[in-house]
């Protein structure tokens, strides 16, 4: 499965899991145990750090500003209960305000208690096909500090101010009380903008995804305006009933994208105030080699896509349907320019290159510290910032370890993702070996060029493949599946 790299809502990979009868679903079960074991993933929590979790949801941290009044919603994948984000928006002007209330962590978890110490070694959330293993213990993860519809909660409450060309003007984050009205899923959320269903939401709220939708518009064309770029790729689906496993790619639906860019507009707003105030953590990602942009010229040409030399990176990617074959390579292939990410603290002075290239802007992540370690040492940062007062010892005491951390969970995050999708990709080929599939050649290796990578039509499955002559890059091929090991997650393909 290739890896993208690029900055992603925390949710991982999307699978369904219906039934748990059948050798193949336990064969399932049985490479997500031996994953764990490789990667040496806890197994829950210990007594302490869920004892710990379950007096704090006795007795949390309150604010005393009561912003209940305020209609919010939340949007997540089907299932989903650690809520960090809800989302309200309303009219103001010829602009928009955008109300975006986001879990208060900090209201349960003191630094240096059970649950502190526990999350500084995860790191994050790790999320896989029926399998999660969380940051924090469940009955603040998915209870008390989990954003749930009719729960009153403790937030960190950002308003920004938008105006009619989406620009973000003012931003400013002080802890309130909140209370969700609704949880929708992507799906659900659609129907009500499309006018499909109204899931019996107030007509509040289906204002308020409506302004969503046109809030959301606004900044994807501020995105392309400002030279960022988001790589089209179509994420992978697996559904698992007993026996009968099906594996599809599934492409974002808008209102995935518009509600991204509440998060991202977010971050934006969380890392002007950290610059202007020479304190925080930035998000980081350095500018593509200029080396790199001229192979992928050269892939474009290969490819027979057009790629004139003023077309700027972020333009050209933004033109790429990756339904058509060849594009599908070309994406693939851009995904070179969005690696490197990090992670930059700083406490007096700016960091030599601030700036994530993949988004054109200075960015923080704030908006999932339920389910990422580094969001609530920013929150903090900023709430700080908007009252005016100091930056809390401990976060600065915490700051220049956290690139670190943060590095050494993305890496074990992208680890588990990847090896939870390489063993449903097994499972989904299990019933094939011997037989040849339709594919699309995606990659090539360089040293090898009869190596590389393709991608499947059905089943929905990226994997590596060899071939006794070179793999023709951006064309359809036939693969024959020569072996299959679904608990080590192995699958071997030969091209025809």
């Amino acid at each position: 499965m290739t890896q993208a790299g690029l900055d992603r809502q925390v949710h991982g990979v999307r699978a369904h899991l219906r039934g748990d009868g059948g050798a193949l679903a336990a064969e399932l079960q049985a490479g997500l145990a031996r994953l764990h074991a490789d990667l040496g993933l806890p197994d829950g929590f210990a007594p302490d750090v869920v004892a710990a979790a379950e007096r704090a949801t006795v007795a949390p941290r309150l604010p005393e500003l009561d912003r209940t009044d305020l209609p919010f919603l939340t949007i997540d994948p089907e299932g989903a209960r650690d809520l960090d984000q809800a989302l309200h928006l309303e009219r103001a002007g010829d602009g928009y305000r955008v109300h975006y209330a986001i879990a208060d962590v900090a209201a349960f978890v003191t630094a240096g208690d059970p649950v502190d110490q526990e999350a500084q070694h995860r790191g994050e959330t790790l999320y896989g096909a029926g399998s999660k293993v969380p940051l924090h213990p469940p009955a603040i993860s998915e209870g008390a500090g989990s954003l749930l519809v009719d729960q009153v909660r403790p937030a960190l409450l950002w308003t920004i101010d938008v105006d009619a060309e989406g620009e973000g003007t003012r931003a400013h984050v002080e802890r309130a009380l909140v209370r969700s009205r609704a949880q929708l899923t992507y799906d659900q959320a659609q129907e009500v903008v499309d006018g499909t269903a109204d899931h019996g939401l107030a007509p509040e709220l289906r204002d308020a995804l409506g302004l969503l939708r046109e809030v959301g518009t606004l900044r994807l064309a501020r995105e392309a305006a400002r030279g960022g770029v988001s790589l089209p790729l179509p994420e992978q689906e697996v559904d698992v009933r007993g026996e009968a496993w099906h594996l599809e790619f599934r492409a974002r639906l808008p209102v995935e994208d518009w509600n991204a860019q509440i998060s991202l507009l977010t971050g934006f707003a969380a890392a002007s105030l950290m610059v202007y105030a020479r304190v925080g953590i930035l998000r980081t990602l350095p500018p593509p080699d200029p080396r790199d942009v001229r192979r992928l010229h050269r892939t474009a040409r290969a490819l027979g896509i057009a790629w004139p030399a003023e077309q700027l990176y972020p333009d050209f990617v933004r033109s790429l349907d990756p339904t058509v074959p060849a594009h599908a390579a070309m994406v693939v292939a851009c995904t070179r320019l969005l690696r490197g990410s990090g992670y930059v603290a700083f406490d007096g002075e700016l960091p030599e290159q601030p700036q994530h290239a993949g988004l054109a802007s200075e960015y923080a992540h704030v908006t999932a510290p339920l389910r990422r370690l580094v969001d609530r040492y920013g929150l903090e940062v900023c709430v700080a910032l908007c009252a005016d007062e100091p930056v809390p010892a401990w976060v600065l005491d915490a700051l220049p370890g956290l690139p670190a951390t943060m590095r050494e969970s993305g890496r074990r995050a992208n680890q588990y993702e990847s090896g939870v999708l390489d063993v449903a990709e097994a499972g989904a080929l299990a019933g094939h070996v011997g037989a040849e599939l339709q594919a699309v050649v995606v990659e090539v290796d360089d040293d090898d060029p009869r190596r590389g990578e393709v991608r499947l039509v059905d089943p929905a499955v990226e994997a590596r493949v060899r071939g006794a002559q070179p793999l023709p890059l951006g064309e359809e091929v036939r693969v024959r599946v020569v072996s299959v090991d679904v608990v080590g997650g192995r699958v071997e393909l030969e091209a025809s």
